[in-house]
């Protein structure tokens, strides 16, 4: 390691800190990051890959280092909003495709590779987010790289929200379009900002979560769409978070808005509450046909398994014959967010499934996750590059399926936690 790095005390440091240090040896950034995960890991600060014994639902079964044995956890970091990765007609859906189809599909989607399955999932994809079409991809991450990638260009312009996902960014990188951000959801920088570029690129795309990952918070879609079409730009609006979660039915962002079939392109996850994994783009036929032969992450990736197909096309049943799960998620919803916001936490603009207990200082984000674990909650910490560094927080994600004692259990141990560490 280059003589010149200056040391860092182990609660000033970050993951960031290890990103890039100056050697021959690409390497060499591996041993003193390795070196700080043991030393956080003796504190009890090391909650990454906790590993669980059993289906993800509202108590989990988790294999404890420390202890050396098997407790029961209170779920609150799963992005399983309606529960249905457990769901009985979601898992026989799986078993039932992979018993027809097999383990695999065999090739890349564009040759070999598409089932039947396949195209029913798209086509009901489509129809749920208000599109004429839609593409399947392996990933939800390899979705917003496979659009941004497939239709951004050097010479076009993309702009983000400061808070988008890293999977936007990433793939706005690899676009090479030139990169412009915005405060966050700040419409009046946006139309400023699309003002000043008038004429100075090709093509200029508008990228915004539909809820935001951290926050939790509701991008303002409909100012959004007025802004981009008053300037001649297209707009792209990630649904991981959404889909699901809000809007008549969970149709997503577009439907909480009553703008459906007003976005341009409208991209989502089949891995939060769906329950399996997976991504997709809808839009007209045109583009998503032109998606599928130009983007890489398409294009190369293997298609989903029939398992998973079969899986998504039981869960989108569900979400449309059980509507009471997305009632029972709201009711969650907001007996938590007032129990959290009674106690005292700041959590910002959090409108939905996704609560920040932000608190700002990295020891006591680090102390209050160990104290959770402890109690039995099993919460994220997250910190920067994630988050703002003065935004350091614990996440907690609801499910349907949470009951109300595990939404007081997760409530007292919070507070505990929060007066002990002068957090509230």
């Amino acid at each position: 390691m280059n003589s010149a790095t200056p040391a860092l005390r182990q609660d000033e440091r970050t993951m960031a800190d290890f990103f890039a240090l100056p050697d021959r040896d690409i390497f060499a950034k591996t041993r003193p990051f390795f070196q700080f995960c043991g030393e956080i890991r003796d504190r009890g600060h090391y909650l990454y890959r906790r590993t669980l014994l059993g289906p993800s639902a509202n108590r989990v079964t988790v294999w404890d280092e420390e202890r050396e044995t098997a407790r029961s956890m209170v779920m609150m970091a799963s992005n399983n909003y309606l529960g249905l990765t457990s769901h009985p007609r979601v898992v026989e859906g799986g078993l039932d495709a992979q018993r027809r189809y097999g383990a695999g599909s065999g090739s890349v989607s564009l040759l070999a590779g598409t089932l039947d399955l396949h195209r029913q999932l798209e086509a009901r994809l489509a129809a749920f987010k208000g599109c004429e079409d839609a593409v399947v991809f392996p990933a939800g991450y390899s979705a917003n790289v496979g659009c941004v990638t497939g239709l951004a260009r050097e010479g076009d312009l993309v702009i983000n929200d400061i808070l988008n996902h890293a999977s936007i960014i990433d793939g706005c990188r690899l676009s090479g379009a030139t990169i412009k951000a915005f405060p966050h959801c700040s419409v009046e920088a946006l139309d400023k900002l699309l003002g000043r570029t008038a004429g100075s690129h090709a093509g200029r795309l508008v990228i915004v979560d539909g809820v935001f990952s951290m926050d939790g918070d509701i991008a303002p879609l409909p100012r959004l769409i007025e802004v981009c079409r008053k300037h001649g730009a297209r707009l792209m609006v990630d649904e991981a978070h959404a889909t699901g979660v809000i809007g008549p039915g969970g149709r997503g962002t577009p439907a909480y808005h009553g703008v459906e079939g007003q976005v341009d392109l409208v991209v989502g996850t089949l891995s939060k509450a769906l329950g399996g994994v997976g991504g997709f783009v809808a839009s007209t036929r045109e583009v998503v046909h032109y998606l599928r032969f130009y983007a890489r992450s398409y294009m190369f990736s293997t298609a989903l398994p029939p398992a998973v197909a079969g899986s998504m096309l039981a869960a989108l049943d569900v979400i449309e014959d059980e509507p009471e799960l997305l009632g029972q998620l709201w009711n969650n919803i907001r007996y938590l967010q007032a129990g959290l916001r009674n106690l005292g936490f700041n959590l910002g603009n959090q409108e939905t499934a996704i609560f920040p207990l932000i608190i700002g200082d990295d020891l006591r984000v680090k102390e209050m996750g160990r104290m959770l674990h402890e109690a039995g909650i099993f919460a994220n910490p997250v910190f920067y590059p994630a988050v703002s560094r003065r935004l350091s927080r614990i996440r907690l994600s609801l499910m349907a399926t949470h009951t109300r004692e595990d939404l007081d259990l997760t409530l007292e141990a919070c507070e505990r936690a929060g007066r002990k560490l002068g957090v509230i």
